[in-house]
């Protein structure tokens, strides 16, 4: 199964400490986030990846390559990262995952195991949203019909009505995969959008007539990395778990 991370962005928001690290490869819980997010996915199945990249591209190759040696990934540089979004840098991937089943992630996100585990066995297409805890204007919210039917995706939908928060994690079939991208070209090259997020796709699939399914994650810990309160209270919630075992033993390589 293939696994596409988006990890292109420069992250202004988290300075000083992106200033020499991807924000992707910044620890919590003592474990880098990307590390974190691939031992995960190759605990769940996962064993294909597609990562994007952009500032500080080489680190990441040189961290995945030192922490997975045989890992099946490939990398896909967006060489205008400073002035495009992740529906860009999504595009790019294109070539590597058009017609598969693919789950998405930002490359930013720190979740539990069980929220993949959890969308893998409701199956494509549907993505995490987490309904517990506050949610604020500026996040990415969904609304659904009483089946869990998405009606509507991004930040502009009203906090009242919303369903709860996308956390970045979603699980694509090979046919919306075709939808997703043809969307993605429509708008990106064909209008020029190209620095918005990729909801905006997925509310184009979904208006044309796709279903995408709200899978509500409840009290699974799932939370993006934007800011540097992001990331202190993200180490503070892990200090209190059991440390994150990233030992070979622990995941399912494909040599």
């Amino acid at each position: 199964m293939k696994a596409v991370i988006l990890a292109a962005g420069c992250a202004t928001r988290l300075r000083p400490y992106s200033d020499d690290t991807p924000k992707t490869l910044l620890p919590v819980g003592g474990v880098p986030i990307l590390r974190r997010t691939i031992t995960s996915l190759l605990r769940c199945g996962f064993d294909q990846f597609v990562i994007g990249t952009g500032y500080l591209e080489h680190m990441v190759r040189e961290s995945v390559a030192s922490w997975f040696p045989t890992l099946d990934v490939t990398f896909v540089s967006n060489p205008d990262f400073r002035s495009t979004n992740n529906a860009y840098s999504l595009l790019l991937c294109r070539p590597h995952v058009e017609n598969d089943a693919f789950i998405l992630l930002d490359g930013d996100v720190v979740f539990d195991l069980e929220v993949v585990e959890e969308l893998v066995e409701r199956g494509p297409d549907c993505l995490a949203v987490r309904s517990v805890g506050d949610i604020g204007l500026e996040e990415v919210k969904v609304t659904a019909d009483n089946e869990d039917r998405v009606l509507a995706i991004g930040k502009h939908v009203p906090v009242r009505s919303a369903m709860g928060e996308s956390v970045g994690i979603e699980l694509f079939s090979h046919g919306s995969s075709k939808r997703l991208f043809a969307a993605l070209d429509a708008r990106v090259r064909g209008q020029g959008l190209v620095n918005e997020y990729y909801e905006a796709s997925f509310q184009q699939i979904i208006d044309e007539g796709a279903t995408l399914y709200g899978v509500d994650i409840g009290s699974m810990y799932a939370s993006e990395i934007d800011t540097i309160d992001d990331l202190m209270a993200a180490n503070a919630r892990l200090a209190a778990r059991p440390a994150f075992d990233v030992s070979v033993d622990a995941v399912r390589l494909a040599v």
